[in-house]
């Protein structure tokens, strides 16, 4: 059995992390992990950005962000970002990196969270939808939005 870690970005994990890629017809979907850490330091105070380790080695990025004073609620807790290193997805790396940031949030007493995603073909919707997440029937920049209950 695979054992699956959390861990937060440190100056020993910050250059494995960036070194991870999704799959190439996928990078429309997800901007590179070099630029998700870039946003996490200009908002430090919101962003929460962890590395997934799959038996040591690094296999997924996951960014929550809470800012509970966030203008857009669906902004407020959620899911930013989520990068799956190529050639090792379908294991379960998403679900569990997806549930780390639920985790985080119902220790902060979140009582929702919300993702956005590019509805076409080849993008996250099925995904996010098979964890639970529903379209609420808003969109941000094309994005549909997507939220589950905690």
């Amino acid at each position: 059995m695979t054992t699956l870690t959390v861990e937060k970005i440190t100056p020993e994990n910050v250059a494995a992390t960036c070194q991870l890629a999704v799959e190439e017809h996928q990078k429309d979907f997800v901007a590179p992990v070099a630029v998700s850490l870039a946003e996490a330091y200009t908002r430090p105070e919101v962003a929460w950005p962890r590395l997934i380790r799959a038996d040591g080695e690094p296999a997924a990025f996951v960014m929550g962000a809470f800012d509970p004073g966030a203008e857009l609620d669906f902004f407020r807790c959620g899911i930013w970002r989520l990068n799956v290193g190529a050639g090792v997805q379908g294991r379960g790396y998403g679900r569990f990196a997806v549930e780390a940031v639920l985790d985080e949030a119902r220790r902060r007493g979140e009582r929702a969270a919300t993702v956005l995603w590019l509805p076409a073909e080849g993008g996250p919707e099925n995904f996010y939808l098979r964890l639970g997440f529903k379209p609420t029937g808003q969109t941000f920049n094309g994005e549909v939005v997507g939220r589950i209950d905690l």
